[in-house]
């Protein structure tokens, strides 16, 4: 696939209508692709039947011309805590290693009516909770740009949705989607030199995604092209009865200009002093400079903005995650569905021993937690005390984005993570808290606001790994932000199928 099949979905569906190549030829060189990359664990669950199946149902429709949507016959990966019809969804927990859903999650389920193709679901941190995609009962995620795969000298993919940037990075699927909680798509993208997308909340529907943190939970897009990520964003976004906080009016599809066709001088970037932290790598310093640079350079209003309430949004996020945490998990008791302990003494025995062997201990310290939190000696001084100042970020970006005229401004322009993919060995010296302080840093407070964002590979590091920088924007302004996004990827042209890692495994 990596070598002699077109770069972006436009171009695959036209060489399919053509008839010079066809989804079931597609959907085999993924699964090849896929045996051949199986040592960096991507995926939990191959699903070949279907997707040969889907496979040769599009490659008939296409011979009769009469496709199903823009997405006919691309091939696509899942997150493996999305729910699939009849397909295990496990979270990467022993909680749901036996759980196969009765229904489809939504965003699946438009993918399907437009044609798409499923080829697996993909490896992530035991119910999303992690920075690194090492957290899994399926073993940990490999980085593609890794120079070194044994031992415990190999790169972390980014977590949550490791699994589903590895599948876009390695060439085995166009498309995949994760979930952003505090930056679980964009994290990895950056990491793996794909583009992660996180909509605005509410602009796509979480039924079907089993939850981490409700208020937070936003299905994201991963893919190598922006007009990419576009596509598979008109087919998946909208309105969906089944769940209340998606948008009530109609989606409207973007169609993004051509790079040569917008006019970067009629933007207003911001900088946000705050995201200059103490971490901050010289190389990711350096790409944030040479860009925002640049972008002078061509015309556009750079400037410096502040966002106050930055340092104190990781603390708050923190504690919301815990306590939603809680409350979500507490469903999982060994009854109705999921792991059951073989003990039978007492109910309360029954419940303590289902969920001690069914979760990690990453998801029982958050447990733990969340309901210190939520005790009513506490939850005037942590739970509300934190809904507040999370009102104070939300205004923070509402003051630069909808300002006066004078100072407010379209984008803001940050780091997507502090580093590059650092190696395994030093990811494990932290503590999971620790690590999500430190990865999510940038990526957690426009989920606290609900605003859009994502991640652009932009070139690699002295070490040879990507280097991406986040783009925010306000809420629905999604067409505005794949703009800006579109010109700046056509000035660098980053593609990671360059990755000269990918040829030699």
């Amino acid at each position: 696939m990596r070598k002699y099949l077109p770069k972006n979905i436009i171009h695959l569906t036209n060489k399919f209508a053509e008839g010079s190549n066809s989804p079931l030829e597609v959907t085999k060189s993924a699964f090849n692709d896929a045996e051949k990359f199986k040592n960096l664990n991507a995926f939990i669950k191959l699903t070949k039947k279907l997707a040969y199946d889907s496979a040769t149902e599009s490659t008939h429709r296409y011979s009769e011309k009469r496709t199903k949507g823009p997405l006919d016959g691309v091939t696509i990966a899942i997150k493996d805590n999305f729910c699939t019809k009849g397909i295990h969804t496990t979270c990467a927990s022993k909680m749901l290693e036996d759980f196969i859903p009765p229904y489809n999650a939504t965003i699946y389920e438009r993918l399907l009516n437009n044609g798409a193709i499923l080829i697996g679901k993909t490896n992530m941190d035991e119910f999303a909770m992690g920075s690194g995609c090492v957290d899994s009962i399926y073993g940990p995620s490999k980085n593609i740009w890794s120079k070194n795969l044994e031992n415990d000298e190999w790169r972390i993919a980014g977590g949550s949705s490791g699994g589903s940037a590895l599948a876009v990075a390695s060439g085995v699927c166009y498309a995949s989607i994760g979930s952003d909680t505090g930056g679980s798509v964009r994290n990895p993208a950056s990491y793996c030199g794909v583009i992660g997308l996180k909509p605005t909340y509410g602009l796509v529907s979480r039924h079907g995604l089993i939850p981490l943190v409700n208020s937070m939970d936003v299905p994201g897009i991963f893919a190598r092209t922006v007009s990419d990520c576009t596509t598979i964003l008109n087919c998946v976004s909208g309105p969906d009865m089944r769940d209340s906080t998606t948008i009530k009016m109609q989606y409207q599809p973007i169609n993004l200009p051509l790079p040569e066709q917008i006019d970067i001088s009629t933007f207003r970037v911001g900088v946000p002093k705050e995201y200059h932290c103490e971490q901050l790598s010289k190389d990711v310093l350096e790409t944030w400079q040479k860009v925002a640079g640049l972008l002078e350079n061509e015309g556009a209003i750079v400037k410096q903005v502040s966002l106050p309430h930055t340092a104190a949004s990781i603390y708050v996020y923190s504690i919301l995650n815990q306590c939603e945490v809680a409350s979500n998990m507490a469903k999982y008791d060994g009854i109705e569905y999921g792991h059951r302990a073989d003990y039978d003494c007492s109910t309360e025995e029954l419940y303590a021993k289902s969920r001690a062997h069914g979760f990690n201990e990453i998801v029982k310290g958050r447990i733990l937690a969340g309901n210190f939190f939520l005790l009513r000696k506490n939850y005037k001084n942590f739970f509300e005390k934190a809904l507040k100042v999370r009102r104070l970020i939300t205004e923070d970006f509402t003051k630069v984005f909808e300002g006066p005229p004078a100072e407010r401004i379209d984008v803001l322009l940050t780091p997507t993570t502090l580093t590059e993919a650092p190696l395994y060995k030093e990811f494990i010296t932290a503590s999971n808290r620790d690590q999500c302080a430190v990865q999510d840093f940038c990526t957690q407070p426009c989920n606290m606001a609900g605003i859009p964002a994502i991640s652009l590979p932009i070139r690699l590091s002295a070490n040879g790994l990507p280097i991406s920088l986040q783009i925010m924007s306000n809420k629905f302004n999604e067409k505005l932000l794949l703009t800006f996004a579109r010109w700046l990827e056509n000035q660098f042209e980053f593609n990671c199928l360059y990755n000269r890692e990918l040829y030699e495994i």
